[in-house]
């Protein structure tokens, strides 16, 4: 456990330079006496570990100091190369980079593990696209990748229905979700989501931007996805839900907070094990659609439009299978 935290410490000092005790303690989970024996014990293994003190100080390593992959272990070997996704790094243009990486990796590690890329290979595979979806990459999407590693400024041209909008944008990353390619930037004071297969031109200027280093693309990205699926969910509805209605529920509904949610402030069990649940839905008619999922084993209180359109639902199933 020691080897491994002390391996760990010194990949950090490699790739932040410098980082004081507390920032190392908080990244190992350790306290910072720990980190201070850890890094004596380094030093008398002829680590060349260094601290500047005052303010601004903090732990380095000297004379530009590196250390061979010899510490990682088989899964960690496997998984980092499981973790390349071949497929959208190139679509993204990053194809060439992200095999020169592997190879690099490759050849600093112990002959032992070298055949992790191969049994990666054998037992894994992603097909990001969805079924029946085009899987061609969208065309403008390697010039928008080359500018959110770059920090350039673009003048984006962007389909909007049945028009044509044009907007200066800092491209602060790129998100895949489902097999649509979306691009996250700044738009004067606001961050903007567009999706990248309706970008219809992309002009990369020599301009660059300062980026926010404060800004978590996965945070916002989750935020705002959330968001999304919130304000399309508009109608309410109230049901009454059997044992076995309860657990289908989970399947049927789109967004997997809204069940949660549901569950959390739900009435009962009554003395039969059945449930009373208020749900947000799109519309009366997608809950319609939904609602006939459940069959007996949910009834709707509210609202009676809807209680109406199960209802009749029902007498009429239920003509169709008296009929000899």
């Amino acid at each position: 456990m020691r080897a491994a935290r002390l391996i760990s410490l010194v990949l950090l000092l490699q790739a932040r330079e410098t980082m004081t005790a507390a920032e190392l303690a908080r990244e190992l989970e350790v306290s910072e006496r720990t980190v201070y024996r850890d890094v004596l014990a380094l030093s008398a293994a002829g680590v060349p570990v260094y601290a500047d003190r005052g303010r601004a100080g903090g732990y380095r390593l000297l004379g530009g100091y590196r250390t061979r992959l010899t510490g990682l272990t088989r899964d960690e070997a496997e998984a980092l190369f499981l973790a390349g996704l071949p497929g959208p790094a190139g679509e993204m243009g990053l194809a060439d980079a992200v095999a020169a990486a592997e190879l690099k990796v490759l050849a600093a590690l112990p002959p032992p593990l070298r055949d992790a890329p191969a049994r990666t290979g054998q037992r894994f595979h992603l097909d990001v696209p969805g079924w029946f979806r085009e899987a061609a990459p969208p065309p403008w999407l390697t010039d928008l990748a080359r500018a959110v590693w770059r920090d350039r400024v673009v003048e984006l041209r962007y389909r909007r229905g049945e028009h044509e909008v044009t907007r200066t944008v800092q491209p602060y990353g790129l998100v895949l979700k489902g097999g649509l390619w979306y691009l996250v930037g700044r738009v004067g004071d606001s961050t903007r989501t567009y999706r990248v297969d309706r970008v219809t031109g992309v002009e990369v200027g020599g301009e660059t931007f300062d980026r926010d280093e404060d800004f978590d693309l996965g945070r916002h990205w989750r935020e705002r996805a959330e968001a999304f699926l919130r304000q399309m969910l508009p109608g309410r509805i109230t049901l009454r839900v059997g044992p076995a209605g309860l657990r289908l529920l989970r399947h049927i509904l789109d967004a997997p907070f809204v069940y949660d949610e549901a569950v959390a402030a739900a009435e009962g069990p009554d003395e039969r094990g059945w449930t009373v649940l208020r749900l947000p839905v799109e519309s009366v008619e997608v809950a319609y659609h939904q609602v006939l999922r459940l069959g007996p084993e949910a009834v709707v209180l509210d609202p009676p439009e809807l209680r109406d359109l199960v209802a009749d639902a029902t007498r009429r199933w239920a003509e169709l299978y008296a009929r000899p």
